[in-house]
């Protein structure tokens, strides 16, 4: 399923390949998850294309920098960035699609991540 979103302003877009529904989404309890209402839709790199924003985003780093936190410089909105639990992936914001599909949402204790992440690799 393809999937299309953005930032608040539009100056941001992308596209993404989802599977079917339900959707798997991770609903994490960090700090800055908490702060911003976040939803993980997670998106593989070769499954993620950024059509337009590439000049408006802004990054911002924290703890051990590993996430690379990515708004747009206009609106403030993170529609989608680097977390450190999926290297190889994106994270999208759920609420940032366009149409949300059916999400199948799973909590994740980011504020215990070394568990949570071991947690998610079946550890």
């Amino acid at each position: 399923m393809i999937a299309r979103g953005g930032c608040h302003c539009g100056a941001v877009r992308f596209e993404a390949r989802l599977p079917e529904p339900p959707v798997p989404a991770l609903a994490c309890n960090c700090s800055v998850c908490s702060m911003t209402g976040f939803l993980h839709v997670i998106v593989p790199h070769p499954d993620f294309t950024l059509e337009r924003g590439a000049d408006v985003l802004t990054s911002y780093r924290f703890g051990t920098g590993a996430a690379e936190h990515l708004f747009c410089s206009r609106c403030g909105v993170k529609s989608f960035y680097q977390p450190r639990s999926h290297p190889d992936a994106w994270s999208v914001n759920a609420h940032c699609l366009d149409e949300q599909p059916a999400l199948a949402i799973t909590r994740f204790d980011g504020r215990d991540w070394e568990n949570a992440k071991a947690a998610l690799d079946g550890e």
